[in-house]
């Protein structure tokens, strides 16, 4: 399938920016924050020191406190919002000074760069315009979203941000999985976490739906599925991991997914491939480099799997298809698979 811009709704769009856009640091986050804020108080036309107000104030509650995380992926460096907040809680600048500052040094990439996506598309003016260094009007797209999806694009985006901070943090995962059958799969597994953690990083680029079934996953009935199961995989690693409902997980149990499924798999982690998050490096150094070695390694440990099981496979609803499901049909998904 192409890629059409056109047959995608706003949120559709903002979810794609939100987990595609560049987020080497983390300021695309705070500006979506600032945007729904805004927006939710029913302003139409922002003056460039509102816009800058809201921005610091996003980050003077975000490094808050001792050790604050860091926002930028370079180790050593630190954020220009980092230093123009270090400025004004040492008293070097009072508050408005601190305003000017991020009007003037703060916002000479993120305004213009928030509504691209890479190199493949530009939604400019999807969601606001802007004249540099006076003004930024929110669309009615914008105002509209900001109304009926607020509370789930505010989880999102702090997610988002966690996750950014924590990956900031610690850094490349350098563990690679072996593609040998049983005895090496469990050489090389290690004793179960707590995979729990991984639901915000996965809701995005599963969509927010059940990965067996297709529906929407409520707040309460959330579970980490090991994909290909975990008593011969051995590993919590997050390129087998995906979210199901209870009652999903409960009939799959640890039997060998039907080959629609993993279909559905490789899709997903080229979603995540297909964004800038560091988490990506997990999935690539344990599947591969370029997107044909990462589908043929994962097709490999599929076939490794069954040797083992055998191939009386769980297919899920009688009725699915992955033609039929939403989640194939998803702006991410077609941006990055098709």
């Amino acid at each position: 399938m192409s890629f059409d811009s056109a047959i995608f709704s706003p949120q559709d769009h903002w979810k794609a920016l939100v987990l595609y856009g560049l987020n080497t640091a983390t300021y695309k986050i705070a500006f979506g924050k600032t945007l729904l804020k805004l927006a939710t108080g029913g302003i139409t036309t922002v003056s460039w020191d509102v816009l800058s107000r809201q921005f610091l104030d996003q980050y003077i509650a975000r490094l808050s406190g001792d050790s604050p995380m860091p926002q930028l992926d370079q180790p050593g460096r630190i954020t220009v919002m980092e230093r123009i907040v270090a400025k004004y809680r040492t008293g070097n600048i009072d508050y408005d000074e601190a305003i000017e500052l991020v009007g003037k040094k703060a916002f000479g990439d993120v305004v213009p760069r928030f509504q691209k996506l890479g190199q493949r598309a530009t939604f400019g003016g999807l969601f606001y315009d802007y004249n540099a260094g006076q003004d930024l009007v929110i669309t009615d797209d914008l105002l509209a979203l900001s109304h009926t999806n607020r509370d789930e694009l505010e989880v999102e985006l702090d997610a988002r941000w966690g996750l950014l901070e924590g990956a900031f943090k610690i850094g490349a995962d350098n563990f690679h999985l072996n593609n040998d059958l049983r005895l090496i799969y469990i050489e090389n597994g290690y004793e179960r976490t707590n995979i729990t953690k991984n639901i915000p990083f996965l809701q995005g680029y599963q969509g927010n739906t059940c990965f067996y079934c297709g529906e929407p996953i409520g707040e309460h009935d959330v579970h980490v599925d090991h994909v290909l199961p975990r008593q011969v995989i051995q590993h919590d690693q997050i390129w087998n991991l995906a979210l199901a409902h209870s009652l999903c997980n409960g009939q799959k149990t640890d039997r060998l997914i039907g080959p629609h499924f993993l279909q559905k798999l490789i899709a997903r982690n080229e979603n995540i491939m297909g964004s800038n998050h560091p988490w990506k490096k997990r999935i690539e150094n344990a599947l591969g480099k370029t997107k044909a070695e990462r589908k043929k390694t994962t097709q490999d440990h599929y076939k490794d799997v069954s040797q083992i099981l055998g191939w009386n496979f769980w297919g899920g609803d009688a009725g699915y298809s992955p033609e039929n499901d939403p989640f194939f049909k998803r702006m991410i998904t077609v941006m990055n698979n098709g």
